[in-house]
């Protein structure tokens, strides 16, 4: 199976403009992400999967970037609406001819490569899978910690519901499910109903030229998650649970705020500094 990463990277952002090129530590937000997509693609080979790892801009400035650290950079047009259209379009650009193509979020470095492998393998054991995504059960403090976030930056951090067959049903931005009775589940074990979605998606190709192909859906504007666009057209995401372990979780970099909770992470080494 032909499996290609792709990173889409975005110069223009609103809370932090040219994001991919912000130092975190001592490197670039696009120097921490490659890293942990290299050690996927090592992974992956381990597999027997073939796969390659890409870049995907719409700036210069990163493409030259992008190449100084050996990555293949590919141009894409800057008016592409997401990063999962972006990341099309450098497979077409590239002429790559993958049957999986990953989508690895350019503000993401502490996803563990694991991840990464982990949701690919979902469509080499199910022929049935079309979209893959993780999600991890949270413990209660993270839970606890969640819940405060949300009064301060309500539409930060996406929960995700499961049904028996492994797919997802709904996905929000609100916590979902609600819990009657949390006195009496907290008893139960260190790990909470609640799963939190990880932003990092796996397509058969087929899939992501189908999800480019149609419009916005009414949900997805709502809750502000393209996610919920596969859903609300009939197409089932598959989801892959995974654990963190002893690394802390924290969602993509977007703001100078997040920049200094990357760091204090790093600095306290409770996540890899590559």
């Amino acid at each position: 199976m032909d499996v290609a990463i792709v990173i889409p990277a975005r110069y223009k952002s609103t809370r932090l403009p040219a994001k991919p090129l912000v130092d975190i530590a001592g490197k670039s937000l696009l120097s921490r992400v490659l890293e942990r997509g290299r050690e996927a693609v090592g992974l992956l080979d381990a597999k027997g999967f073939c796969s390659k790892l890409m870049v995907a801009t719409d700036h210069q400035e990163i493409f030259e970037h992008a190449q100084s650290l050996g990555a293949h950079a590919v141009m894409t047009d800057p008016q592409c609406p997401s990063g999962t259209d972006r990341a099309l379009a450098a497979i077409k650009e590239s002429n790559a001819g993958s049957d999986v193509v990953v989508n690895f979020q350019g503000d993401s470095p502490f996803t563990p490569a694991s991840f990464i492998a982990d949701i690919v393998a979902a469509f080499a054991s199910d022929s049935e899978v079309r979209v893959a995504t993780p999600a991890a059960r949270l413990s209660w403090e993270a839970l606890d910690k969640l819940r405060e976030s949300k009064k301060r930056t309500p539409f930060s951090g996406t929960t995700v519901v499961v049904g028996s067959d492994g797919n997802a049903l709904w996905f929000s931005k609100q916590i979902i499910p609600a819990l009657r009775k949390e006195d009496s589940l907290r008893g139960q074990g260190k790990l909470s109903p609640i799963r939190v979605h990880l932003g990092l998606y796996a397509y058969r190709l087929e899939a992501l030229e189908l999800y480019c192909s149609l419009s916005q859906s009414k949900y997805e504007q709502l809750e502000g998650l393209e996610q919920l666009r596969l859903l609300e057209n009939g197409v089932p995401i598959r989801i892959v649970d995974v654990e963190f372990g002893s690394q802390p979780y924290m969602s993509g970099i977007d703001s100078p705020d997040d920049v200094e909770r990357a760091e204090a992470l790093i600095r306290s080494g409770a996540v890899s500094d590559g």
